[in-house]
């Protein structure tokens, strides 16, 4: 009897979906798809107003109604869970995050877990909340898979822009196409070998995964997420002080939030990067050792 695989994902633009599809090309399993669906379904593209809205609770990780998953889907036998999603400001997406803190997510008790990232470059602290989750729930995180642009930074920020804006993911005037890059997805078959020589008893999923290029980590990124994350957890409460997602009360904060965050991208980035670089220097040593957990799947509290 083939092996069977619940794949759990939340995705808006189908990148998600399509870097599992390209995963399991070579994983000879039982399949089962299931999408992650909130009840009001974020709009995509966005309009502006509604994605910056969307920054405090996702950041204090408030979660919303969700539609049931599928009759019985929970009550099956899964020899192998996959989880599939893509942050937001630096967390789990919302659908993610209501869905690991509902009465559904108790089924990962006791299961063996991947994740599997698609996102611009941080998840960082988008992963360690996932990690805690899981373990909260009694899960076995037994892999993580990260897939990003790997454009230069400012490159991607408008590409992505444009992506999220307008829902044109294609090339335009100067700009490549936007997110992960296609080669990359279609690479991503080669993650299939470790995961089939996981079902059949094999151990050291994350290792053999990591042979196969699946965490590439810039050390100074470490850096810029840690600082950006300590602003974004500053900036959400002092948002809901003001009301829920939608209440015009709290436009004036939203609107400077996303004010502060295009200027801190566009204006304050390069000397941002510029410092982080000096950083770099002097903390080679702790960074090394970030950089070797990060890429792993241990938890340990406040690393970042």
């Amino acid at each position: 009897m083939k092996p069977k695989i619940l794949a759990l994902y939340y995705t808006q633009s189908g990148q998600i979906k399509e870097i599992l599809d390209n995963i399991f090309r070579q994983v000879d399993a039982e399949i089962v798809f299931a999408n992650l669906e909130p009840e009001k379904p974020f709009p995509f593209p966005w309009n502006a107003y509604a994605f910056f809205d969307a920054m405090p609770e996702t950041v204090e990780r408030i979660p919303i109604a969700m539609k049931p998953l599928p009759y019985n889907l929970l009550d099956q036998h899964y020899d192998l869970v996959i989880l599939g999603y893509q942050p937001w400001f630096l967390n789990p997406s919302q659908p993610i995050t209501s869905f690991l803190k509902s009465n559904e997510a108790a089924f990962l008790k006791g299961k063996n877990i991947i994740t599997v990232i698609g996102c611009r470059n941080m998840w960082l602290h988008a992963q360690e909340e996932v990690k805690k989750d899981l373990k909260e729930l009694g899960a076995n995180l037994v892999g993580n898979i990260v897939l990003t642009d790997s454009y230069p930074n400012l490159i991607s920020t408008l590409t992505v822009i444009r992506w999220a804006f307008t829902g044109k993911k294609q090339a335009s005037g100067l700009l490549p196409a936007a997110g992960v890059q296609q080669k990359d997805i279609e690479a991503a078959e080669k993650f299939g070998k470790p995961i089939q020589s996981f079902l059949q008893g094999n151990k050291n999923l994350q290792e053999k995964l990591l042979h196969e290029g699946a965490v590439k980590l810039k050390p100074g990124l470490i850096i810029l997420e840690q600082r950006a994350i300590r602003n974004f957890k500053k900036f959400a409460p002092f948002i809901r002080q003001k009301g829920g997602p939608g209440d015009l009360n709290r436009k004036g904060r939203v609107l400077l939030f996303k004010r502060l965050l295009l200027v801190g991208i566009f204006i304050l980035s390069p000397i941002s990067s510029f410092t982080a670089f000096i950083q770099l220097q002097m903390k080679k040593r702790k960074l090394t050792k970030d950089l070797d957990y990060f890429r792993n799947i241990s938890f340990e509290e406040k690393r970042i």
